[in-house]
């Protein structure tokens, strides 16, 4: 039962991250003037909601287009991604491609350990089950950025979403 809850909200939490980086215009995509850029912002995100959704740190399975730096915001570990250039930049249609890829494994991925088993990350000393909550409150910490970034620069707003489908 608790693992159809956790599952629930991570998909809604992830659908309302899908949904901003859907709405976010060309020229705030990639803006050079923003310290995180829309498009790095988004994948760090997903990139972390995948990672915590795995069972351990080695046990993660990257995603296909995976740019090793760029869950860290560039292209070495907290490195500087002001040394990204366009062609480093991942499109929208790309972020959105890894968010729905994250979204079809989340059940099989929370089902998969137990809540009560070590969190599987060395540097996250609680159980699996906290782990999962740490996870849920790192996309809507960054899917509240991207929002409210839309809507002071964009005038657009993002809905809400009750349950994950």
């Amino acid at each position: 039962m608790e693992s159809k809850i956790i599952s629930s909200q991570i998909r809604a939490a992830l659908t309302m991250l899908r949904s901003t980086i859907e709405a976010c215009p060309c020229n705030l995509w990639n803006r050079e003037s923003d310290e995180n850029q829309f498009w790095v912002l988004a994948y760090h995100t997903i990139y972390f909601t995948h990672l915590y959704l795995s069972p351990t740190e080695h046990a993660f399975l990257p995603y296909q287009r995976q740019v090793p730096g760029y869950e860290c915001f560039g292209k070495a570990d907290l490195g500087d991604w002001r040394d990204l250039t366009p062609a480093d930049t991942f499109k929208k249609a790309d972020v959105i491609a890894y968010c729905d890829h994250v979204y079809e494994q989340v059940s099989g991925l929370v089902e998969s350990i137990p809540f009560s088993s070590p969190s599987g990350f060395d540097w996250l000393k609680f159980c699996k089950g906290e782990a999962h909550l740490y996870n849920l409150r790192h996309v809507q910490h960054h899917t509240g950025q991207l929002s409210e970034r839309l809507r002071q620069t964009a005038d657009l707003g993002t809905r809400w979403i009750h349950a994950g489908f």
